[in-house]
């Protein structure tokens, strides 16, 4: 069995590393912040420290083997567990969201084990890595990764009266064509509905279902988002 300070060592090493991602993903609001990155990271290290030396004494009967890495493997498949939950938070917005976050904390799970294995130069630069990926990464992407297919869209406010199910009932009815539907929700409490149809939509019929929008009980306000320009 290691020491009390070693172990301590490699708790501390975990949390540290973990929250460092952590750190990124909190400021930038996502399900899973700093709290959530060490858990996981503190969590797959003692995962790890148990599975190693936790049944040692176990050894000391005849005719029993141990595999010191059964416990540890657990920790790859049981991530999945809070990767889907991240993922799910966000599915009011229609849209897959959360793919990042989970990909982050099954990471920074195997930061964590990598720092209960007592390997701390692979836990560091893997921790340098995923924090460039994470927080340099982006604007990156956003500047010189510009998406295929420009939309034409939707904002309808809703205001607290405002249902979904209407919204989607009048489009439908209308035989819309829908790409997507987004749901966010403002600081105020309030619903904003982003629907997405193809470029290829009819402005005039794009007109008719912005006035059926305006005819519903609870609709505040609804703007129509042309490509490279905005109209209300």
């Amino acid at each position: 069995m290691i020491s009390v300070y070693e172990v301590a060592l490699r708790l501390f090493m975990a949390a540290v590393l973990g929250g460092v991602i952590g750190v990124n993903r909190g400021r930038l609001e996502w399900a899973a912040g700093l709290r959530t990155h060490m858990l996981v990271s503190v969590g797959a290290a003692l995962a790890l420290i148990v599975s190693a030396y936790g049944f040692q004494h176990a050894l000391t009967y005849p005719h029993v083997v141990l595999d010191p890495s059964r416990v540890a493997a657990q920790v790859v498949s049981g991530i999945g567990f809070l990767g889907a939950g991240t993922i799910l938070f966000l599915e009011r917005e229609q849209v897959i969201r959360g793919l990042t976050t989970a990909a982050g904390l099954w990471a920074v799970a195997a930061v964590g084990l990598a720092s209960g294995a007592g390997l701390f130069v692979p836990a560091v630069i893997a921790t340098v890595l995923l924090w460039g990926i994470l927080a340099l990464l982006k604007p990156l992407e956003r500047r010189f990764v510009k998406p295929r297919h420009q939309y034409v869209s939707l904002e309808v406010e809703l205001g607290a009266a405002g249902k979904l199910s209407a919204l989607e009932g009048v489009l439908a009815d209308l035989h819309a064509p829908i790409r997507q539907i987004r749901l966010r929700r403002s600081p105020s409490g309030e619903d904003n509905a982003e629907v997405r149809f193809a470029t290829a939509i009819d402005t005039r019929q794009l007109s008719a279902m912005a006035d059926a929008c305006r005819s519903l009980a609870g609709v505040q306000a609804v703007h129509i988002n042309l490509p490279g320009r905005r109209n209300d």
